[in-house]
């Protein structure tokens, strides 16, 4: 086992760089939120669902590291950011000192959770995918508080529009640990069922192939209403 945990990923200067400089990026081409805010929520997120389940700790923590640097590839490029972050965390933990067969797994997670080319090869990276696709919210439209005042910029973009729709999203185990549910409480004045589903339901059909390699069902739930 190796001695480099979430913890010290989390302090480490350079990786925290390329966070920061990738959400600059993406901020500058009008994507939602991709900061601190949103790795440390997947990264929670990873964990709790391998967790939950059983999983050796220090394969839920691998879960928590691989969700941490999953998206530092669009400081390069939105396009492939998938596989260039993979490429660039393995130069990384490498360098850190981790051991290959660790690298191997957080490598093989990152590399497979964009939607359009994402498989969930292991735990891991099924953990990965569901953690990302999963987090939607109002905080993640950059101009929030702007459209709290005005909220005619919204109908411009359809993702703000739906993140921004979105005022409560949680996820979590039935009791039995046989289903795990995305519940998520929307606005219908702001973004409709059907706007949510015509740009996430790739992601949310990605995550039911994710939860089912985990041995789970996955659910989403708006407003009370089982829809998936």
């Amino acid at each position: 086992m190796s001695n480099i945990t979430y913890k010290y990923i989390k302090s480490n200067k350079d990786i925290q760089t390329y966070i920061n400089h990738a959400d600059a990026s993406l901020s500058s081409i009008g994507y939602t939120e991709h900061s601190n805010a949103h790795v440390e929520r997947a990264a929670q997120t990873a964990y709790m669902i391998l967790s939950e389940l059983g999983y050796p700790e220090r394969e839920c923590e691998l879960a928590q590291i691989a969700a941490y640097m999953h998206d530092i590839g669009n400081v390069v490029n939105r396009n492939d950011h998938a596989q260039t972050g993979a490429v660039m965390a393995f130069r990384l933990l490498d360098k850190l000192g981790m051991p290959a067969n660790e690298i191997a797994v957080i490598i093989s997670a990152i590399g497979n959770h964009d939607e359009h080319t994402a498989v969930p090869v292991n735990p891991v990276a099924a953990a990965l995918i569901i953690a990302d696709k999963s987090d939607v919210r109002r905080t993640r439209v950059r101009l929030a508080k702007q459209y709290d005042e005005d909220s005619s910029g919204l109908v411009q973009d359809i993702h703000d529009r739906v993140n921004y729709a979105v005022e409560k999203s949680s996820i979590y185990y039935n009791e039995d640990k046989t289903e795990l549910i995305l519940d998520l409480k929307i606005d219908l004045e702001i973004s409709s069922v059907m706007e949510y589903f015509e740009i996430f339901l790739q992601r949310m059909v990605l995550c039911r192939n994710a939860a089912s390699t985990l041995n789970v069902k996955f659910s989403v739930v708006i407003n009370d209403n089982r829809i998936l």
